[in-house]
């Protein structure tokens, strides 16, 4: 496990040294003000980071784990009864597929409308890119399940709440782990964006304020930190998934 580790680590130290010595050699050849070098940015970085960004942060994390968690409270039942219980996803499966493919994004302005331009419509918007996802996710998982694992169980007499302990939590969690990595990315995205309505606070606001004061050291400085979050979110999920999803890690 350890070997394995330091094989993640060094895969992530590459992939950030490659990043870097890619923005170098970009801002070099351009040489303009508009890309400027990683060590003037990271000076920046190092000097406003306590004092501006921190806060910024502290917004824009709050927001992602406030709407995963409301997605995966939500989510997570919708999905387990849509798979298991046919009828349920008899009619369930059409309010779904009727709704997912909505740009969710599309939907933010009535969202600002009903539940105004502070944090709720912020954290109602990650609720909704990411729920649909582990829906559609574990529901397709548990149907992936064959019948006969299920017949153990059945012969012992097992009631839904050991099916569901011993059958089909370790079946979906492979899935369901997936289902948040995928929508994270994009749950990040729309943040940032929405983050530049309504709100004095998050990288989004963070970001744009400095292009808009034509200060591109400190809007890089953001886009680092956006980035380091996403590395920090990946990873977690990363830890979590070699944690719990054991039996399938190679």
């Amino acid at each position: 496990m350890r070997n394995k580790s330091k094989v993640v680590l060094r895969a992530y130290l590459f992939g950030v040294l490659f990043l870097l010595l890619l923005w170098q050699l970009t801002a070099t050849l351009v040489q303009l003000p508009i890309i400027p070098e990683p060590l003037l940015v990271f000076e920046r970085l190092e000097k406003i980071f306590a004092d501006k960004i921190a806060v910024h942060a502290a917004y824009s994390l709050w927001r992602i784990f406030a709407g995963i968690l409301l997605a995966v409270l939500v989510g997570y039942p919708l999905g387990i009864i849509m798979g298991y219980f046919s009828k349920a996803d008899r009619y369930l499966a059409p309010l779904v597929y009727l709704t997912y493919p909505i740009p969710k994004i599309a939907l933010l302005p009535i969202l600002m409308l009903l539940a105004g331009i502070g944090e709720l419509s912020k954290i109602i918007m990650i609720f909704l890119i990411v729920v649909f996802q582990i829906v559609v996710a574990l529901r397709d998982g548990i149907r992936a399940i064959p019948a006969e694992t299920y017949y153990p169980l059945y012969s012992l007499g097992a009631r839904f709440r050991q099916v569901f302990r011993y059958i089909l939590v370790p079946a979906t969690l492979p899935n369901f782990i997936t289902a948040i990595r995928v929508a994270m990315a994009t749950a990040v995205s729309v943040l940032f964006f929405t983050e530049t309505f309504g709100t004095q606070y998050g990288m989004g606001y963070f970001i744009m304020d400095a292009w808009l004061r034509v200060n591109y050291l400190e809007m890089y400085a953001g886009i680092v930190i956006l980035s380091l979050m996403g590395l920090f979110l990946f990873g977690l999920l990363d830890i979590l998934e070699a944690r719990l999803c054991r039996w399938q890690m190679k």
